[in-house]
């Protein structure tokens, strides 16, 4: 399982289920399979940061980032969603692919902050609401709850047209970070007000390391 390659891991992903009817207001984009399989890798490849460790994934939606930790060997992968529906997408895949160590907790990410599970990740990773429309500043709150739930190294993705915004304030807040690749994010159009059958952003992958300052 930890060696899955990243093709293979890509196929993995493609079979797992998104959100039915997304909601606006909490900006719900899947992450893309190949943009998953390729974050994951990464983290395992480069950092070690997955197999056996313990993982959080922060507004995990229907799963994607956390059954992609579950497939390259994480000891347990704990995602986080408010979405009730998104939470039983996320478990009707997990049974759907027959996969151990890994469940979903119906939380309020902005309430993690002081409770049991701060600290108790090694890893967490996201993909934050990019802080649009009705959630301004939304990823940076994210951000900073993951900087508190994990022991060594978070990973996110963030418009890259804050990336120094983001850098003077994970400084901040005692990480150092990172942009490990530069992504052309694809969002399909799930909403009306999307004009366009789909349209990239320009998204950076980040990596945060706990404790450098």
């Amino acid at each position: 399982m930890a060696r899955m390659k990243l093709r293979k891991l890509e196929e993995y992903l493609q079979g797992v289920d998104g959100f039915e009817q997304p909601k606006i207001l909490l900006e719900q984009y899947p992450t893309p399979p190949h943009i998953a399989a390729c974050m994951a890798h990464h983290m395992q490849s480069q950092h070690e940061d997955i197999e056996g460790k313990l993982v959080g994934d922060l507004g995990c939606g229907c799963g994607m980032l956390s059954i992609a930790s579950t497939l390259l060997g994480a000891q347990l992968t704990v995602g986080f969603e408010l979405d009730g529906d998104a939470v039983d997408t996320f478990r009707g895949n997990v049974v759907e692919m027959e996969l151990p160590n890994v469940d979903c907790v119906r939380a309020d990410v902005l309430q993690l902050i002081g409770s049991k599970w701060e600290k108790s990740f090694d890893t967490v990773l996201m993909n934050p609401p990019f802080g649009t429309k009705h959630n301004a500043g939304m990823d940076m709150r994210f951000l900073k709850v993951a900087l508190r739930l994990a022991n060594r190294a978070v990973y996110s993705l963030h418009k890259t047209s804050t990336r120094s915004y983001i850098q003077k304030k994970s400084l901040e807040w005692g990480a150092r970070g990172s942009v490990v690749a530069e992504l052309r994010y694809n969002i399909d159009a799930s909403y009306k007000f999307h004009k366009q059958k789909s349209r990239d952003i320009e998204v950076d992958f980040w990596r945060f390391e706990i404790g450098q300052e």
